[in-house]
């Protein structure tokens, strides 16, 4: 039998996406749902550059310490190519960490679990390695801003 394949990750880019506030949704016994706004941001790094285009939004369900995240918005890449992405994938703070974000403390990506699953789909061909990889997002929470380092599974 072979080696086993192990995983490494690759750095892809970095999306700064801007947020508006939380709006409330409704709550049941022991959950809570709300959406997010997408209002803009920009994406920089080795592998893709562009902006994040307004519109989108995340809606999640929060459980506890637990939120589950489920976001669809747009990315344009410098080329002008439009790039659709769903990124879903889970927030978990303790009370402790959350008063420390409220009171406008940096929080590192190792404190908190803001881990994100990101696909993407386009019919670009300078951009279509985006639809046939597999991504994992390491996010962290910034004022005003939820920015998201994006990694290539190998």
């Amino acid at each position: 039998m072979s080696a086993l394949l192990e995983p490494s990750l690759a750095f892809a880019f970095e999306l700064r996406v801007e947020v508006d506030g939380e709006r409330h949704i409704g709550r049941g016994a022991s959950e809570a749902l709300g959406f997010t706004p997408i209002t803009g941001g920009t994406v920089t790094g080795p592998r893709l550059n562009g902006r994040v285009l307004p519109g989108g939004g995340d809606w999640w369900v929060a459980r506890g310490d637990v939120t589950q995240l489920d976001a669809r918005y747009l990315l344009e890449a410098d080329d002008g190519s439009v790039i659709d992405v769903v990124n879903r994938g889970y927030y978990v703070a303790s009370d402790e960490l959350e008063q420390r974000l409220a009171a406008g403390e940096p929080v590192t990506e190792a404190e908190l679990y803001y881990r994100t699953a990101p696909v993407f789909q386009t019919d670009a061909p300078a951009h279509r390695w985006l639809a046939e990889r597999q991504f994992i997002g390491m996010a962290r929470p910034e004022p005003g801003f939820v920015c998201i380092r994006i990694f290539e599974l190998r």
